[in-house]
């Protein structure tokens, strides 16, 4: 029998427009609203070293370009809209 993957402990945000990500608090998910790519930029800066997984909406991804490469950064998936 094999045994299951560990348990990777962490919080998962989701950052972007609140009507593309407002239903991920269902799922406890913290959500970190920006309406612009002002406040995306703004947001992404306050990630702490906690969170391990970002979803981004598509434009929050736009807006924040090649910063979700960097080495240091927390895993990101965009959420199909």
């Amino acid at each position: 029998m094999s045994r299951p993957a560990a348990l990777t402990e962490g919080v998962v945000v989701a950052l972007g427009e609140r009507r593309v990500i407002g239903a991920f608090a269902l799922a406890g998910v913290d959500l970190r609203c920006a309406e612009d790519a002002t406040a995306v930029r703004a947001a992404w800066g306050t990630l702490g070293p906690e969170v391990t997984l970002v979803l981004l909406s598509a434009r929050a991804a736009q807006a924040l370009g090649e910063r979700t490469d960097a080495l240091d950064s927390p895993l990101t998936a965009v959420i199909p809209s």
